[in-house]
């Protein structure tokens, strides 16, 4: 009865050891396409995060050129959920610290625009012209605070 065992240990390690160089191909073949895909997905991901914290401070501005532009030509109730949009969201910005979009001197640089919350939304609640340009001068200190050069 040992020959039969000796016999079909005999045969059976050239299939177990077929086996174990198959799967070894296969995973070679595996990390062959993984990596390149890894890395370049690796790269891609950095080129999003910049895009996205671009969008966010595009969406910024664009909320309170809104505002101003709404202002101008005297629709003030869209102006002031406009202004009221850009000055919760550069709120939340500050305060997300480190994981904001802004870096730490915008961070700066924005904080005290948003004292004048309260004053330009009563404004433009109360439709006063004079809204228009208290929205078109912290348009122009937005885009400085935040580090884009004058147009």
């Amino acid at each position: 009865m040992s020959e039969e065992v000796q016999r079909e240990t005999a045969r059976s390690t050239p299939v177990v050891r077929r086996f174990v160089i198959y799967g070894v191909v296969l995973l070679v073949v595996f990390l062959l396409g993984f990596v390149p895909m890894w890395l370049k997905a690796r790269r891609h991901a950095g080129s999003l995060a910049k895009a996205e914290r671009q969008l966010t401070l595009v969406k910024r501005q664009h909320d309170l050129a809104s505002a101003a532009i709404d202002a101008r030509r005297g629709e003030y109730e869209p102006a002031r959920r406009a202004a009221s949009q850009f000055f919760t969201s550069a709120r939340a910005e500050i305060d997300e610290g480190e994981a904001s979009a802004l870096t730490q001197a915008q961070r700066q640089g924005v904080a005290p625009l948003l004292a004048e919350r309260d004053e330009l939304i009563t404004l433009l609640a109360r439709s006063d012209p004079a809204s228009a340009d208290r929205l078109s001068e912290l348009y122009v200190k937005y885009r400085a605070a935040s580090g884009q050069p004058p147009r």
